[in-house]
């Protein structure tokens, strides 16, 4: 089955439902475990986060100093300029704290610190990843999705692949504008997902799509986030006309713009391309070991 691209992805007739179907999943992974999802809600988080799982998945058996540093964590953070040395350092204490991540024992060379995620990091992740692939099957009646859940090693080699893609992608790390100060802000990533998810059948070439009575009232309440924090959060976006209310002082349906919608499925094309890309990459390597270990 022929790989998808990008640009296929982002104009098959089935992407909205996809993104939808993305959307209500990653709610589903908040509402479940909070705190957790928490660690990804805003777009540095995000940055962080895959980055360290990378690095955590990415350990070797035969080099005890491989994987997750402080220092080799510090050194990406910085380099994608997601956050401050300070930043990075307090936010693998808060993983810790948390027991998200925790130390690997019998260190070689008791100097070098090295950590690894727990499993309840590594069942969320793993059913991001998992859940993606569904999104793509959809697509092109693929089977990613169970192919990965009944081999587990397509999600540790796969995630690593696609963080390295993501990071250094210009439309991924930067996303644009119209979108930008929803996912710089805590949570508004989750503010997004919610406003896409609420998407019925509607027409992409429409100037606006109304998705239905949606008040800050109670996306604070869902999302624990502070009310002024969301008004700054949607006063931009109502100043720029890329969503609005239909009745004054935010009452009545809300409509999203053209321009927005379309910004979030570029922007999120890039992320499904890349998951696309790590899926094979990392059959092909299973592939390559399998025929090593053969011959």
């Amino acid at each position: 089955m022929p790989q998808l691209t990008r640009a296929e992805i982002a104009s098959h007739a089935l992407f909205p439902a996809i993104e939808k179907q993305i959307a209500q999943h990653l709610i589903a992974i908040h509402n479940e475990t909070p705190r957790l999802a928490r660690l990804k809600a805003s777009h540095r988080k995000w940055l962080m986060t895959h980055a360290m799982f990378a690095l955590s998945l990415s350990r070797r058996d035969d080099d005890p100093l491989s994987g997750l540093t402080a220092t080799r964590f510090v050194e990406i953070v910085m380099r994608l300029g997601a956050a401050s040395r300070n930043t990075a350092t307090a936010y693998l204490s808060e993983l810790v704290a948390y027991k998200f991540l925790r130390d690997i024992p019998d260190i070689p060379d008791k100097r070098v610190r090295v950590l690894e995620t727990t499993e309840i990091s590594n069942a969320a992740m793993m059913r991001w990843f998992v859940g993606h692939m569904a999104c793509l099957d959809r697509l092109d009646g693929g089977n990613r999705e169970a192919t990965t859940v009944a081999d587990p090693r397509i999600f540790r080699l796969g995630q690593p692949i696609a963080a390295e893609i993501l990071v250094a992608d210009p439309l991924w790390r930067d996303p644009p504008d119209s979108i930008g100060h929803f996912l710089w802000s805590d949570l508004g990533g989750m503010i997004l997902h919610d406003l896409i998810a609420r998407l019925g059948d509607f027409d992409r070439t429409a100037q606006r799509t109304v998705v239905g009575v949606v008040t800050l009232a109670e996306l604070s309440e869902i999302y624990m986030i502070s009310a002024t924090n969301l008004k700054r959060m949607f006063k931009k976006a109502e100043s720029e006309e890329l969503l609005g209310w239909e009745l004054p002082r935010r009452r009545g349906d809300l409509w999203l713009s053209q321009r927005f919608i379309e910004d979030y499925f570029t922007w999120q094309s890039a992320k499904f391309a890349a998951l696309e890309i790590a899926y094979r990459k990392s059959r092909q390597q299973l592939t390559i070991d399998q025929d090593a270990a053969a011959a």
